[in-house]
């Protein structure tokens, strides 16, 4: 026993010291029910129910008539030697060949959810939730679950969690075995008051947790005044709450004097498209690039457009209803010298609002190029409950830049170096943080 617990820590530490962050999949606050990347809300509210037929035609490359003849076979293996008869579940083993199907397509971000999963996923995200108060990631490549982001004073802090721990087990359910949207409604979210254990890896090592599930409510924007007049602001995310949190951060910070701004974009995932429109559009001017925020194109050159006009956010489009919601007021621009600070964990939303920035010339990119999912998901209800997340479209920065696999390049590279003492510290104090350090440098230059 203890060789094999000696053979597992060393595993772990050779996957620890080996992985990079590569893809994200539903990116979300642990407790909190998520969208779908990037796009998440709006096209959650725009889906079209397909319904679910004997006579659907054949996808192209599948021959259906020789694949139900193979899985007939399958069934009589199953039927007459599988060992465990009493452990059949029927439901599982169909939900199993969709998802093997979708698999099959090679597209980490194409997923199909039993009826089950879907209704988990289609909670609204409010920016308040029953959970533990951590923002994690997923390896695609691995299926690691990492915590970006361990909330001041939430449950996950108090019992002891800490940024860059790498979930390995929810009770007694590897994590890197589920899927991150399904794994945190179905295993971490819970009752108020009721207890979760989680097992994580810690420079190599098992941690064991013992966390109360609570009430959380988010803040995803945070800010302060810097010296000279230099106003930061954070986003952990985008959430439904964003926008306005952004919004009024960025009032305060005038009405303080605010002389320059840096936006720290640092480990934000993404999140709700709408709130990142909203923020772009309270920044950028509406003379230029014909006020385009961001634009999208899927396989017959058709997509969305969110721009600005008139005073006003706009929406329109080549291949659904055009969204009730738009167009909303807007006149406000932001006049000042801007730095955005990324890093490799700075993904889809995040890159909407940098790309958008830098494509206007509104501020310079500060750090080391972003993570480069330019891809956009939508979410199908099917007539049995049932649910596929398909990616379906590519998204451009307002300058018609596609990011994809690529990122956004900083206009000034800079790798983030902790400070002596500081290497394991959860936070760092950001008159020690180099890369906010060369950020005012930029600033400065700027003027």
């Amino acid at each position: 026993m203890e060789n094999e617990i000696r053979t597992k820590n060393k595993f772990w530490k050779g996957v620890l010291t080996g992985s990079l962050v590569t893809a994200f999949v539903g990116l979300i606050i642990v407790g909190i029910a998520a969208g779908i990347n990037l796009i998440g809300q709006t096209v959650m509210e725009n889906q079209a129910q397909v319904q679910v037929s004997e006579g659907t035609e054949a996808p192209r490359g599948i021959d259906i008539s020789a694949v139900n003849q193979k899985l007939n076979t399958l069934q009589y293996l199953v039927d007459r030697n599988f060992l465990f008869e009493e452990d059949i579940d029927p439901e599982q083993m169909e939900a199993g060949i969709y998802k093997g199907m979708l698999a099959g397509l090679g597209d980490p971000y194409t997923v199909y959810y039993t009826q089950e999963e879907y209704e988990s996923l289609t909670e609204e995200t409010e920016g308040v939730y029953c959970g533990i108060g951590v923002l994690v990631s997923q390896n695609i490549s691995s299926g690691l679950i990492t915590a970006l982001r361990v909330f001041q004073n939430s449950p996950a802090e108090e019992a002891g969690m800490k940024k860059g721990d790498i979930l390995y087990k929810v009770g007694d359910v590897e994590a890197s075995e589920m899927e991150l949207d399904v794994l945190v409604q179905q295993e971490i979210r819970g009752e108020e008051g009721t207890y979760v254990d989680i097992t994580v890896i810690r420079d190599g090592e098992e941690v064991p947790l013992h966390i109360q599930r609570r009430i959380v409510e988010v803040t995803t924007v945070e800010s302060q005044m810097l010296e000279d007049q230099v106003g930061y602001i954070m986003v952990t995310q985008f959430e439904l709450v964003t926008g306005e949190q952004f919004k009024a951060a960025v009032d305060s910070l005038q009405e303080q004097g605010m002389e320059s701004l840096i936006i720290d974009l640092r480990d934000n995932p993404g999140g709700v498209l709408d709130a990142v429109v909203e923020m772009a559009a309270y920044i950028l001017p509406e003379d230029r690039l014909d006020g385009m925020i961001v634009s999208t194109s899927d396989k017959d050159g058709q997509g969305d457009r969110y721009y600005s006009k008139g005073g006003k956010i706009c929406f329109d489009s080549d291949v659904r209803q055009n969204d009730p919601r738009y167009p909303k007021k807007d006149g406000h621009e932001l006049d000042i010298p801007m730095v955005v600070l990324i890093n490799g964990n700075s993904a889809s939303a995040s890159e909407v609002l940098a790309g958008a920035l830098q494509d206007y010339g509104c501020a310079k990119l500060v750090g080391t190029t972003s993570f480069g999912k330019g891809i956009v998901q939508s979410l199908v209800p099917l007539d049995d409950g049932s649910a596929v997340k398909m990616t379906v479209s590519h998204y451009y920065t307002p300058g018609g830049v596609d990011l994809h696999k690529k990122g956004l390049d900083p206009d000034v590279e800079i790798e983030y170096k902790a400070p002596e003492g500081l290497e394991n510290a959860l936070e760092v104090p950001l008159d020690q943080d180099n890369q906010v350090l060369k950020a005012i440098e930029v600033l400065k230059e700027m003027h």
